[in-house]
């Protein structure tokens, strides 16, 4: 992955977007620091299905949030109770 510093990928934007598309990811940086990632929309678009959802978007989501079998009530066997 190749390295741009935030100067250099401002000003050559357009030579950072063709990296981009034909080697991949590109690392901007800034003073230094790992700032940003630009990636290739494929990429993009296969790391956001393969995210798993957010526990908001789970508790707002319409669908049901999964299958439990759960036994029918009172057929789950007791402990016998012990006189005191």
């Amino acid at each position: 992955m190749h390295t741009w510093p935030v100067q250099d990928a401002k000003a050559r934007f357009s030579e950072l977007l063709d990296a981009c598309v034909s080697e991949g990811p590109q690392l901007v940086t800034r003073r230094g620091a790992e700032t940003a990632v630009l990636v290739p929309i494929d990429e993009w678009k296969r790391l956001r299905n393969a995210a798993r959802p957010s526990l908001k978007s789970l508790l707002l989501s319409d669908e049901g949030r999964m299958d439990i079998d759960l036994p029918q009530r009172g057929s789950a066997q007791r402990r016998p109770v012990e006189p005191l």
